[in-house]
């Protein structure tokens, strides 16, 4: 989740090249909370490259239950209500 939280106001797509953040990338991928395309598992170490198309409403919706609550009440009070 901090990895999650460290992206949510990067510009997409997203290209991390760190072997730990291609692992959490693939980690939240497996839990459908970011969109992204994976290098092969048997690709060199080094030269591996995973792209981060999206964070998914999933992965917002997780962030948002996790943000303080001070947070969540802002962000709601954000939500426009249809009339």
């Amino acid at each position: 989740m901090d990895f999650l939280a460290s992206i949510e106001e990067a510009s997409f797509p997203l290209a991390v090249r760190d072997e730990a953040d291609i692992h959490c990338a693939a980690v939240l991928h497996a839990a459908q909370l970011v969109e992204a395309m994976l290098p092969p598992a048997r690709s060199e170490p080094g030269s591996r490259v995973a792209i981060i198309l999206r964070i998914t409403p999933l992965g917002r919706a997780r962030l948002n239950s996790s943000a303080p609550a001070g947070e969540r009440r802002r962000a709601m009070s954000q939500v426009e209500t249809p009339s």
